[in-house]
């Protein structure tokens, strides 16, 4: 009997009404929340749940206990008014799992479709309605497409569709017409259903099954787009401009207009809808016997959802669904049979999980989680495989020429690295016999269930070329078939609309349709294959400042989480408790040095030997999240903010740290002194007292060292080079140091006052020289440069166009440079006899060399 117990936790709800339970115990593994547990669950409840774990598999399956608390008080949204007593807002990112009620008296008179702000009165739990009330009217709603604006027109994707396209459009109507009907074969008797997402609008796919003796029947009715969008039309044109629709959160710019899309074209439940059928036999050991192609019509008996027919799967009763329940597990029958077939012919199986965004009726995101996939998922992946390869073998049969779609294997230096990777993480499995795609899988299966699982998925993914449409079939080798093409979502791929019209030459006597030049299909390989590349590049630049958003709110914060790539740079660690990934510079991961081992993907500290590795757990706090750039940075929970948080520019910085010390005023720590760890300070003790030897030696002082390294080191440590007390230099703005040069170059310093009767200023001590007044206004601006004297600066002061210009011309160097550069700066010894010797520096940099300007490019670029 298998061991059940009681666990806590916050729970996430998937929008097709499953959830996923997070649990307290960092130990243990997510638990799956059946559809039928989650009534009156919201996301990010805290609940307790029954837990037990599946059979013959490390999964865990849950049963609601009892809700702790409720993680959602309040929402924003949509008032929707619909009589004169009731009002709603709706759950349009399904984490509520029902629509929130509202009574007119509680609506405070917002208006329909006014954006408004609600607080929860009462939640769906024990017979209670979900009810709320309006607490602030916000006004008209925003417009949900601001970051999704950005992103279309920065991709270039078409969002409005041509004039004539939309004059086409209008003469479609919302049934086909019966004369349509004639002759095609009438499955309307057939209990085809659709099987999708709770959010999609779309139906591009039906199936049923049928048992018989020599083994399964299998129905595919993909719509037949090809019937209403003709060659040489607008919406045609317009519809091989896009190539692909682009699916965003609660926003599609579709392929075709919504008048197809969504209506005469998309197999809705109930209403009789054109179709081109693949009819396919498999014996039952899911070998494909034959197939049959064919125009139909077709009326889909339900339209269920993921969710809904994994409950059925499981053994659950759907009453809505009785009806075709048991077409539901004769399907999932089938789906097992030919997924073990493919599995054991080498089709790869990688787990790569992907983003679910929640995002309100205001277009904010309110949850990011990760889309899990169930078997009713794969049911229906397998179903279309098994019709993308049985077109893609008929039109091969027919020698024609056709598009489609190829996977190349991968080269064998990305293998061989792969190889290195899988080895480094503990790898047994040897890729170098054998058939590549069985040995990938093999070697994948020994990291099942570890954290290193899901980047060697990753990792695995990366090494492998890029999909895409093209005339010469070479296979997919990610699939593992010989032939594939994509036949079954003609309503937002391009290129299934063109094996579909191409599949129709061949089965229909007498039919319209054409076959296509050689050139002509080369060309839409090309053009179709960047037209997905540019959607799947949009879809996750949208994730990732949607993502940025949502962690604003977040910012200060502290959170566990993983580390899930490692880069020279930083690691990458993905949250715990979100689908979110952010970066932790070298910078924020404490204090010493750390190198990038790139053979075991790792940072390494250099004087410690610590390691940062991926999988390993790590607690972070969010640092700053950045919409515009889909940037999220984190630091290491715990230490303490830098300097470079200051939102001062280095200029100001440096000289408002000159001005404090020429008041006599303390000058605060660049860091916290715990900060920079111990080896790292004797290190610099050392280089200090190093450049001061040196100095001495060149200036032919034995005492000068000695006399001055107490009070130097010191200096160094506590307050950090001074660049302005040692830099030597004609500038009027700063003191003249060349006294302390070598007799002769001070001899001549002496004759030119003479003759020009020059005065410069004289410093009463070494504390004193720096930078004056004048400068100190150049860069500051005389407002702010007061407000330093007196202690009181603005939080934010504006720039003077002097300081713009001392930005621009950098005369201020970054802090970490300057510090760099200070000891050659104040160890300079000019000699005029040798010009070798001339601007000689005693540092390891070798002196700061001039930046070449090169002809053409412009004052101020450099090389």
């Amino acid at each position: 009997m298998q061991k059940k117990k009681i666990l806590t936790g916050t729970i996430k709800r998937h929008p097709d009404g499953f959830g996923f339970f997070i649990p307290d115990d960092k130990e243990h593994p997510d638990v799956y929340i059946p559809r039928h547990s989650m009534e009156g669950i919201m996301t990010n409840d805290k609940v307790a749940v029954e837990v037990t774990p599946e059979k013959g598999g490390e999964r865990f399956r849950g049963e609601l206990d009892h809700v702790l608390s409720r993680g959602t008080k309040t929402v924003v949204g949509r008032f929707f008014k619909m009589n004169e007593r009731t009002g709603l807002i709706r759950d349009e990112g399904k984490g509520w799992g029902q629509d929130l009620k509202i009574k007119i008296e509680d609506s405070m008179q917002a208006k329909d479709k006014e954006l408004v702000a609600a607080e929860i009165t009462s939640y769906p739990d024990d017979g209670k309605p979900f009810t709320g009330k309006v607490t602030e009217i916000i006004g008209d709603a925003m417009d949900p497409l601001t970051d999704l604006k950005r992103v279309i027109r920065a991709n270039n994707i078409p969002l409005e569709f041509s004039k004539a396209t939309l004059e086409e459009a209008e003469h479609f109507t919302e049934v086909p017409d019966e004369k349509d009907f004639k002759g095609r074969r009438d499955l309307r008797d057939k209990a085809l259903i659709t099987i999708d997402g709770a959010t999609a609008k779309d139906f591009d796919d039906a199936v049923y099954v049928e048992t018989l003796n020599e083994g399964f029947l299998l129905y595919v009715a993909i719509a037949d787009v090809s019937h209403y969008v003709k060659i040489g039309t607008a919406i045609d044109k317009d519809a091989y401009e896009r190539g692909t629709s682009v699916y965003m959160p609660n926003f599609v710019v579709p392929m075709l207009p919504e008048v197809l899309s969504n209506g005469l074209c998309s197999l809705n439940p109930h209403v009789p809808r054109l179709c081109l059928v693949a009819e396919m036999l498999f014996d039952f050991t899911g070998e494909l016997v034959k197939s049959d192609f064919y125009e139909a019509v077709m009326e889909s008996k339900a339209r269920v959802t993921y969710g809904e027919a994994q409950e059925i799967i499981d053994g659950s009763e759907v009453e809505k669904h009785k009806h075709v329940k048991e077409h539901i597990l004769r399907l999932s029958d089938l789906a097992k049979i030919l997924m073990a077939k493919r599995f054991k012919e080498g089709s790869l199986d990688l787990e790569i999980p992907e983003t679910e965004l929640v995002i309100d009726g205001a277009g904010v995101p309110v949850d990011i989680q990760r889309s899990e996939r169930l078997f009713a998922h794969r049911l229906i992946e397998e179903m279309m495989l098994a019709a993308n390869v049985a077109v893609a073998k008929f039109l091969h049969s027919r020698e024609i020429p056709a598009l489609y779609r190829i996977h190349e294997p991968p080269n064998e230096m990305a293998i061989r690295t792969l190889e290195k990777y899988l080895a480094n993480f503990g790898g047994k499995t040897k890729l170098g016999s054998g058939k590549l795609q069985k040995r990938l899988t093999k070697a994948l299966e020994e990291f099942e269930g570890r954290p290193e699982a899901q980047i060697l998925n990753i990792l695995t993914l990366r090494s492998m070329s890029q999909a895409k449409y093209s005339m010469n079939n070479v296979g997919h080798f990610g699939l593992g078939f010989e032939f594939y093409t994509h036949f079954t979502s003609p309503i937002r791929r391009y290129p299934d609309l063109i094996v579909h019209r191409l599949l129709k030459t061949q089965v229909m006597p007498n039919s319209r349709y054409r076959l296509m030049s050689e050139d002509d299909l080369a060309t839409a390989g090309t053009i179709l294959s960047a037209a997905e590349q540019r959607s799947t590049k949009a879809e996750r630049q949208v994730q990732s400042i949607k993502k940025a958003r949502f962690m604003q709110k977040f910012v200060g914060q502290e959170f566990d989480g993983m580390i899930s790539s490692v880069a020279k740079f930083g690691v990458f660690v993905l949250l715990r408790e979100y689908d979110i990934d952010g970066l932790v510079r070298l910078d924020d991961l404490g204090g010493e040095r750390f190198e990038f081992d790139e053979e075991n993907l790792r940072l390494v500290a250099k004087r410690s030997g610590f390691a940062y590795s991926i999988g390993d757990s790590i607690r972070i706090q969010v640092v700053a999240a950045d919409p515009e750039a889909g940037q999220i940075n984190f630091a290491l929970a715990g230490l303490e903010k830098e300097e470079h948080d200051d939102d001062r520019t280095p200029a100001e910085r440096s000289a408002a740290a000159v001005l404090k010390r020429l008041h006599g005023e303390k000058r605060s720590e660049k860091r916290p002194k715990d900060h920079i760890s111990h080896g790292k300070k004797k290190h610099q003790d050392r280089e200090f007292e190093r450049g001061e030897k040196r100095a001495d030696k060149k200036a032919g002082n034995k005492d000068f060292g000695s006399k001055k390294k107490e009070f130097g080191k010191k200096n160094f440590r506590e307050e950090g080079p001074d660049r302005f007390k040692q830099k030597p230099g004609k500038s009027k703005f700063f003191g003249d140091v060349r006294k302390d040069a070598p007799e002769g170059s001070a001899e001549k310093l002496r004759k030119v006052e003479k003759q020009y009767n020059l005065k410069p200023r004289q410093l009463d001590n070494e504390e004193k020289r720096g930078p004056d007044k004048t400068l100190l206004e150049m860069i500051l601006g005389p407002e702010r440069y007061r407000e330093q004297v007196n202690g009181d600066a603005a939080d934010k002061p504006k720039l003077s166009k002097k300081l713009m210009f001392a930005e621009q011309s950098k005369l201020r160097d970054n802090d970490g440079y300057s510090e760099k550069n200070s000891d050659s700066l104040k160890h300079r010894t000019p000699d005029r006899k040798d010009s070798k010797k001339r601007g000689k520096t005693e540092n390891d940099r070798g002196g700061v060399r001039k930046a070449r300007v090169s002809p053409g490019r412009g004052k101020g670029k450099t090389r």
